[in-house]
């Protein structure tokens, strides 16, 4: 009986759960398993979670996939919900103060004041590609820093990924590039820390994690679960550079979107391009050569069916997603998730979540149907923004809970008018860093493109005009949703 393939396992820290699957060098997931991660809101513009919590889900999904028999383990991957921050002491190890999540808005008045500082936009857009937002981590690492109560030399600081690796290295402080450039402290254009945004920042450089390329291989020093000795690290990438890698889309012309709590819309680029653009260029991955991508980002897409569920008395997204399906149309309902505001390309912080077109006769059904077309309008907003700027794309491969969905995948392909692609196993983050750490070892030539086998295709079923009433409408509803 032949032996069975070696392995790499991949984690994928998310907002809302863990997973770990196990990867053949051939791309064929071969066992999977997950554990559920709390998300605490204690404030309205707070966003927690518990790093210890992070850390024991992590152990728990890959128990959890250990047991399903396996060859033997090769390496680790680490894909990681991305602008999140964790402090820690550096000689206990023990965190200082909870997760600030990327979602969290705490730090709102702070970006406010320093947008409206003379160049300080400038200088950050034209360092990082980003904007002054709080979805983003350098305020909220000056956050941590300010309530950790402890001396800044006994003080680590980092994204997930950040957590992880010192976790299973036994305490090497490092960050992978592409993690690194949601901060707002690094230059990816000269891929180093920027001595001006840690000024900008308030952040000492002494508190923050090493750089590393994406396929930097790092010996571990913590057992997991269900493995046999301690298998290196061969790749880290942050979730939403993960699924594009996945995808198979490293060339300019395609682009992914993968539907979670919020949303990611991505086309990769060849340059890094610090024009201002409400789709900004972020860092996508480093490798022998840096790859840049074209990036929006939504803030509510699959908390707002989560959301909206049981308001409607209904008792899971599905069920929403059913009643949807009952009706034909919103009958002119526009539903905005403006929770924490609208992301790119809007950038609305101050945006409210907003009903508009409701009338005596509205039911439940064209609720939930006006919440799935919300999903959809937002990535379509990204999608024309970047088109509109001259970047070609010639169709969308998406991925996440979602795509299950007929209804949401027809709505997006009719609004955008493009094909949309749905790709065939649902863990796409952990299946791109499984990808990149069989490419650091030496043995991806085989791997296949997710493309080749897609589990849905949808073209686009409404006219040009129909397509454009719609998205007028959507825009109308943007406007109401304003403060």
């Amino acid at each position: 009986m032949p032996a069975a393939e070696p392995v790499i396992i991949a984690i994928d820290q998310g907002t809302t759960n863990s997973k770990a699957i196990a990867v053949t060098a051939a791309g064929a997931v071969v066992a999977q398993g997950a554990a559920p991660v709390e998300v605490r809101t204690p404030g309205p513009d707070r966003v927690e979670q518990d790093p210890e919590q992070l850390w024991d889900s992590v152990c728990a999904a890959v128990a959890d996939c250990r047991r399903t028999p396996t060859g033997p383990v090769q390496a680790l991957a680490i894909s990681n919900q991305r602008e999140s921050v964790v402090a820690w002491d550096r000689e206990t190890g023990r965190p200082f103060g909870p997760v600030i999540g990327w979602q969290d808005t705490r730090t709102a008045e702070r970006c406010a004041r320093l947008v409206a500082e003379p160049g300080a936009d400038d200088l950050v857009r034209s360092l990082t590609g980003l904007r002054i937002d709080p979805m983003f981590s350098a305020p909220k690492i000056n956050e941590l820093l300010r309530t950790a109560g402890a001396p800044v030399d006994r003080i680590a600081v980092g994204t997930v990924d950040s957590w992880l690796c010192w976790r299973l290295t036994g305490h090497d402080h490092v960050i992978e590039a592409g993690n690194a450039s949601r901060t707002l402290l690094f230059d990816v254009d000269r891929l180093m820390w920027s001595h001006e945004l840690l000024g900008l920042f308030g952040v000492p450089e002494s508190a923050l994690p090493a750089v590393i390329n994406s396929d930097t291989r790092l010996p571990t020093r913590t057992e997991l679960p269900g493995i046999e000795g301690r298998p290196e690290i061969a790749a880290v990438l942050a979730d939403s550079h993960a699924a594009l890698y996945g995808q198979g889309c490293t060339a300019p012309g395609t682009a992914k979107a993968t539907y979670g709590t919020g949303s990611s819309v991505m086309t990769p680029v060849n340059d890094f391009d610090p024009e201002p653009s409400p789709v900004p260029t972020t860092l996508a991955w480093l490798t022998d050569f840096p790859t840049y991508g074209r990036e929006g980002n939504i803030v509510s897409s699959g908390a707002a069916l989560a959301w909206l569920a049981p308001l409607l008395g209904l008792a899971s997204v599905a069920d929403l997603l059913a009643l949807a399906g009952s009706v034909p149309d919103s009958g002119g309902v526009s539903f905005v998730p403006a929770f924490g505001g609208l992301g790119a390309p809007h950038w609305l912080r101050d945006a409210e979540p907003t009903f508009a077109g409701l009338s005596a006769g509205t039911t439940r059904a064209q609720l939930a149907r006006a919440a799935v077309d919300a999903v959809a309008h937002q990535v379509a907003d990204v999608i024309d923004t970047i088109t509109g700027e001259g970047v070609a794309i010639d169709q969308l491969r998406v991925d996440g809970g979602v795509t299950a969905s007929t209804l949401v995948m027809q709505t997006q392909a009719d609004l955008l008018g493009l094909e949309v692609r749905v790709a065939p196993v649902p863990e796409v983050s952990a299946v791109g860093a499984a990808r990149l750490a069989w490419a650091s070892l030496g043995a991806a030539d085989a791997w296949p493109d997710l493309d080749q086998d897609p589990a849905g295709v949808f073209a686009p079923a409404i006219g040009a005009d129909e397509r454009e009433a719609r998205r007028d409408r959507w825009r109308t509803a943007i406007g109401s949703a304003r403060r």
